[in-house]
């Protein structure tokens, strides 16, 4: 064992410290702490440890809410203040802008902040059926590893959703092709949710009602997606509800497929939004391209001030949804997208 104080935070939210002319990232250690740690792995100019005693604890130390946090690959600082958590990603941002880009921005803006719980509206688990470790596991990859966490509470998703995960894994257990079926993703919209199974061969009529009498039960809507993300369709088409989420400040309401991408976190999502068309200020007679466009996230709140919109996006489906929302919105006058 040996002992050091930590100097920063790396971008993956490891304690970073020097000692003996080698850099040493210290799992669990937070700036200023005087830590114990273990070293897991030593290279000739860097160490890979972890903290296994805090002698020295840092102001900005808080509790994990998860029960899984420290395992769990989903989130890696959950023992740092939130408001503490924004402060270090962005001064781990400001340090790749110098030492990679040898830029220093004239004006840093304040980071946005959201809510610290429940803001995940998107959500990729990974399902594996291991009986040497008590049967099927459901959730997220442990961290730095391709193990599946035993997932049952997850407090940055909704608490609805966190709710229902152990019954998630009780129904996917029962299922005739529970051993092939590697992920469910969750897409949550403004009124609706999907969970969209991935399924690695078909599934029995018997499964087809197990998976109906689930979402009947929980309130959400079930899709199987036997290949790629274009394969995915509802179990039941009759039951289809459109995904969607809204950003009321420009009256924009955009529809998406639980496998398009989408912002995870819908709160900082429209704080942006609005701070890009503060700083933009988009206005009648102007032309801006919108590069990445996606299903048009930015390109119609830049529309809806005035601007004419060219985007462009490297998914042809993404092209397709940017098309649909445009016209929905009556934007398609002002905008033009292309793949």
């Amino acid at each position: 064992m040996s002992i050091a104080t930590i100097e920063s935070l790396d971008h993956e939210g490891r304690g970073v410290t020097h000692v003996g002319g080698k850099t040493v990232f210290i799992e669990g250690g937070l700036p200023g702490e005087r830590v114990e740690y273990e070293v897991q792995r030593s290279r000739p100019n860097y160490e890979q440890a972890t903290a296994v005693r805090i002698l020295r604890s840092s102001a900005q130390r808080v509790e994990p809410r998860c029960a899984h946090f420290g395992v769990c690959g989903g989130c890696s600082m959950q023992h740092l203040d939130p408001l503490a958590q924004a402060a270090a990603k962005q001064r781990s941002l400001e340090d790749a802008l110098w030492h990679i880009g040898k830029l220093r921005p004239a004006i840093i803006y304040p980071a946005v902040n959201g809510p610290a719980w429940g803001y995940r509206y998107r959500a990729r688990l990974g399902v594996r059926l291991v009986p040497s470790k008590g049967g099927l596991r459901i959730g997220f990859h442990e961290r730095r590893s391709s193990y599946i966490v035993d997932m049952r509470e997850c407090p940055v998703l909704p608490a609805g959703i966190s709710a229902l995960l152990p019954r998630l894994r009780e129904m996917i257990a029962g299922l005739s092709i529970a051993d092939r079926l590697p992920q469910v993703e969750i897409a949550i919209g403004d009124d609706a949710t999907v969970f969209v199974f991935r399924n690695l061969q078909p599934f029995s009529r018997a499964d087809e009602k197990r998976i109906a009498a689930f979402a009947a039960a929980e309130g959400i809507q079930a899709w199987m997606q036997p290949g790629g993300p274009d394969t995915a369709i509802p179990f039941d088409p009759s039951a289809e509800r459109a995904l969607h989420y809204t950003l009321p400040e420009f009256d924009v309401r955009m529809d998406f497929r639980p496998t398009d991408f989408t912002q995870v976190n819908v709160h900082i999502n429209r704080l942006l939004i609005r701070r890009a068309m503060q700083l933009l200020a988009p206005r009648a007679g102007e032309r801006i391209a919108d590069l990445f466009c996606g299903l048009g996230n930015f390109s119609l709140p830049i529309a809806r001030l005035g601007a004419r919109v060219i985007g462009v996006e490297g998914s042809d489906a993404l092209v397709a949804r940017a098309l649909d929302n445009a016209r929905r919105n009556g934007l398609d006058s002002l905008t033009e997208f292309h793949a």
